[in-house]
């Protein structure tokens, strides 16, 4: 039996990059794309594949139950990546609301219709066990016809912030410190509920900060990209000493594969770069990348003088790091590209499409982009 994906959001950064990339690795199967069209999600990031025939976008509300019911009933679904999220931080500071809508509500929509589907197919399996065991749906496995997954992809800032030392690992206490995490933080504790109180096969991940192609440019690496491209002020906010640990975003979607393939129902797995930088760092590196590739400035310094600190954001997190030895070494995955080389990569991606750039900052994002930044 054919493998068929619903894949949530999947017009956003993440998720077309996930999309393009399963069509190529699972050609036995059929990809469903739901997504809301929000301002992050762009259909000019799937062009390439738009004709597939093994290929379908639906744009629709991840909160639709009704849409949602129809989706695995029209399409056979028996797996469910999850990606679809409101997830800038900045814009959960000034707008919750939406935040907890999507990210909480809408998970739960998304898990009941799965779990509807998958006890309607009669393929449900060790739902109530009575010690509450974790691992009762993995001990009862499913038909080899069929497996159902519903992987749900979360992130690393539902574990609050680090200091000096230390790393995420899977068991280290949530501690969101934005209506953002918080919000994650929560649908991550459904995707838990609905593996221990139904047995739905959930599989959740956590990731690093993700770059790549097809990032919209308000998070940092492609807004310092486009903004030093145009000679406007680099914004870094605080002191720039803020670490991430930095993900290219085809190596997480290569890990979630390898997690739908091979991860044990009912796990969390961190998927990190390891790649710790500083905020700052990362704003100079790409200054002096792009001094090497395009024409100076037109006062002839270099871009690092366009460097402007802002004031801090509320709740700002000083630094994440992922201890990724879980998924290296249960499953086997590590990230193939380093930050050095995954940089490049994503310069030479923006350099090579202004078309995509000059769309995506449309009115609304210079208007939004001034709100934040304009007066700091």
């Amino acid at each position: 039996m054919k493998q068929s994906l619903l894949v949530t959001g999947g017009a956003g950064f993440i998720g077309s990059n996930f999309v393009r990339i399963a069509l190529q690795q699972l050609p036995e199967a059929r990809l469903i794309n739901l997504d809301k069209l929000t301002y992050a999600g762009n259909l000019r990031n799937l062009t390439d594949i738009e004709q597939d025939p093994r290929y379908r976008f639906v744009q629709g509300d991840i909160c639709d139950a009704a849409l949602v019911a129809r989706l695995f009933a029209e399409e056979g679904i028996d797996t469910v990546v999850h990606f679809a999220a409101e997830s800038h931080v900045d814009r959960s500071i000034e707008g919750p609301g939406e935040f907890i809508r999507t990210n909480v509500v809408g998970t739960c929509t998304l898990l009941e219709a799965a779990r509807k589907a998958w006890s309607a197919s009669g393929e449900e399996r060790g739902t109530r066990n009575e010690n509450d065991s974790k691992h009762s749906a993995a001990r009862n496995p499913q038909p080899a016809s069929r497996r159902f997954r519903f992987l749900h992809v979360s992130t690393d800032e539902v574990y609050g912030s680090l200091g000096d030392t230390g790393l995420f690992t899977e068991q280290t206490p949530y501690d969101p410190r934005s209506p953002y995490s918080a919000s994650k933080a929560g649908s991550d504790h459904l995707a838990s509920a609905w593996f221990h109180t139904y047995g739905l096969p959930v599989l959740t991940t956590n990731c690093s900060n993700n770059y790549g192609p097809y990032h919209f440019p308000e998070k940092l690496i492609p807004l310092i990209i486009a903004n030093a491209l145009e000679g406007r002020e680099l914004p870094v906010y605080g002191d720039g000493q803020n670490v991430r640990d930095w993900l290219y975003v085809e190596d997480h979607c290569r890990a979630i594969l390898r997690v739908l393939e091979a991860g044990e129902v009912g796990e969390t797995y961190n998927i990190g770069g390891n790649n710790e930088k500083k905020n700052l760092e990362v704003v100079e590196t790409i200054c002096d990348l792009l001094d090497a590739r395009v024409d100076p400035l037109s006062s002839g310094e270099p871009r690092r003088s366009l460097i402007r600190f802002v004031k801090d954001r509320p709740g700002h997190d000083r630094r994440y790091a992922i201890d990724a030895g879980k998924i290296r070494r249960q499953l086997g995955w590590a990230p193939a590209v380093t930050f050095e080389e995954g940089i490049r990569q994503t310069i030479d991606w923006y350099l090579a499409n202004p078309q995509w750039v000059a769309a995506v900052r449309d009115g609304s994002y210079r208007a939004y982009y001034q709100q934040m930044y304009g007066g700091r």
